[in-house]
């Protein structure tokens, strides 16, 4: 017995809403970091679910949707929105590990910092966005949304080795951005010389 286009429609569409709608915030919640307006993510989340529930069919269950949802959505970011902005500052890897090395010289960093960032709210979230785009979406994909390195590099297309190279880059960027910050609030202390 074959089933009628309104029941296999309906079935999609129950399906969908079961296996992707449970991402919607963690998809808004990137798409805000990436895009800075809420407007600007709004619109890139339903772009994103759109673009989804018309290639649903291309979704295998039981595989990552929450992935596979970031990878749409990092395209329709790229084709959308980041050509609409100039290209990121370049970082110079000689220079960020002059300075980073410098300021390890300099002070002890405590590793709560580190390890729970949500704690410092506008601080973290103005360093972010400073961050270059590959490497602040490196960090929100691996850090904030906890994805695997594999994972991540499926959503940026890009090799794993790329990613732990952003990600490192983005580190020692984000240590030197809130190094005062977290001194200011108890959380590191100057090295005695």
């Amino acid at each position: 017995m074959v089933d009628s286009p309104i029941i296999s429609a309906e079935n999609k569409r129950a399906q969908f809403e079961a296996v992707a709608l449970p991402f919607t915030k963690s998809i808004y919640n990137t798409a805000l970091r990436l895009t800075h307006r809420p407007e600007d993510a709004s619109d890139l989340v339903q772009e994103t679910f759109l673009r989804a529930y018309r290639t649903f069919s291309n979704f295998t269950p039981g595989t990552n949707c929450k992935a596979w949802l970031f990878t749409i959505m990092y395209s329709v970011f790229v084709n959308k929105y980041r050509k609409a902005q100039r290209e990121p500052q370049l970082v110079s890897i000689a220079e960020l590990e002059e300075k980073f090395h410098r300021s390890l010289a300099t002070t002890e960093w405590d590793e709560r910092v580190a390890r729970n960032l949500t704690e410092f709210g506008t601080e973290v979230d103005q360093a972010l966005n400073g961050l270059p785009e590959s490497f602040r979406l490196a960090v929100l994909l691996v850090d904030v949304e906890e994805m695997s390195y594999e994972e991540a590099a499926d959503v940026l297309q890009c090799p794993v080795g790329t990613v732990r190279s952003r990600l490192f880059r983005a580190r020692k960027l984000l240590f030197l951005e809130l190094q005062q910050f977290a001194r200011n609030k108890g959380h590191a202390r100057s090295a005695k010389l």
